[in-house]
């Protein structure tokens, strides 16, 4: 007799053939005829979510990120020449570091600290970083271009640090970032602050200097990026 002797493996078969057809469905997200949309594992919806890249992007992204870095490197060297022709006042050097009474000075013009800019990592991610890169340009920028009402000179780090936002923002379209579209949070009061020459002089120290010290941070930054491993499509 054997068809009882069978019915036990029979079960055993159809029980197997129903935990396959459960893990083929929570691996790839699909729902079999026996699964249901609750069988899914989160994970796998959040890996599925993620930006899937062409093999040529992670490329892409490399030449974006050095497209950057050359002109950081230019504004880091015009930084310095426009600082000796736009500042004046005696003892105000890029290398003289800032005194307290320069440090009072940053708070009554407005002047806004830069983005912080970290070490990559899963709490500071490529998003967030490449939004931080924009953010400080556009800071700087604008603050450029309140001092030129009352300074000449500086209309070319104006336009550097415009080109540098274009390149930022390619390296998010080619990382398939979002725009996280940050809170500036900087209502620049600058333009009503510089009462006289002395004001503009010190305003035009401090945000040189600023923008010097953001721009190394920047440098370090992109380095991390241009060696980012970004995930090609039909690669774990």
């Amino acid at each position: 007799m054997e068809t009882p002797a069978r019915a036990p493996a029979d079960k055993k078969s159809k029980r197997l053939q129903m935990e396959a057809e459960r893990d083929f469905s929570e691996f790839t997200g699909r729902q079999t005829p026996t699964a249901t949309r609750t069988d899914m594992n989160p994970a796998i919806d959040f890996l599925q979510s993620a930006p899937v890249l062409s093999p040529s992007e992670p490329d892409l992204l490399k030449e974006a990120v050095e497209r950057a870095k050359t002109l950081v490197d230019k504004i880091l060297r015009d930084v310095s020449i426009v600082h000796t022709a736009t500042v004046k006042m005696e003892g105000l050097t890029l290398d003289s570091g800032h005194p307290t009474n320069l440090q009072t000075m940053v708070t009554s013009l407005g002047i806004p600290p830069a983005p912080v800019l970290k070490p990559l990592s899963e709490h500071f991610t490529l998003e967030v970083c490449v939004g931080r890169m924009s953010l400080g340009s556009r800071l700087y920028q604008r603050l450029l271009g309140v001092l030129s009402d009352r300074v000449s000179g500086l209309s070319d780090l104006q336009a550097d640090l415009r080109d540098l936002q274009t390149h930022v923002g390619k390296m998010r379209e080619v990382a398939q970032l979002r725009d996280l579209q940050l809170d500036e949070n900087q209502n620049l009061d600058l333009a009503s602050r510089l009462h006289g020459n002395y004001q503009v002089q010190i305003a035009t120290h401090l945000t040189l200097t600023h923008l010097r010290s953001f721009c190394h941070d920047l440098i370090r930054s992109l380095r991390a990026v241009a060696i980012y491993k970004l995930h090609p499509a039909g690669t774990e």
